[in-house]
């Protein structure tokens, strides 16, 4: 795993990359949040690609518990990828109501999440 800073308008933002997933469980997302958190981040960039599809399957939970988590820490996420490919209207919903807000956002660039994240 390794992790790109990027500097935008006074704003830190931590990039997570990987070779593999970075997010298999939900005690992944835990970890990745309490290291970056502790590393002072409170704005992260996570590839889809990172993400093991289980993720995207809100029938299981993890989605919800993991991102509840960086909610609750107060720490801001972009996913980025292309979220086209899954076809459950749930799914689709729960990205649709996610970008709504500020905490939680699904975008198809980096450079989207950046500008996301470097908004105060």
């Amino acid at each position: 795993m390794k992790i790109k800073i990027h500097n935008s308008n006074d704003t830190k933002i931590a990039e997570v990359t990987s070779d593999v997933y970075i997010i298999n469980k939900f005690e992944d997302g835990l970890d990745l949040l309490g290291n970056l958190y502790y590393q002072g981040f409170d704005k992260i960039i996570v590839h889809q690609k990172n993400i093991t599809p289980d993720f995207f399957d809100l029938k299981n939970g993890m989605a919800g518990e993991i991102l509840q988590k960086f909610s609750n820490y107060r720490v801001r996420l972009a996913i980025v990828g292309d979220f086209s490919i899954y076809t459950s209207k749930s799914l689709n919903d729960f990205i649709f109501e996610s970008n709504k807000g500020r905490q939680i956002n699904f975008v198809s660039t980096c450079t989207d999440a950046i500008k996301m994240l470097s908004n105060k």
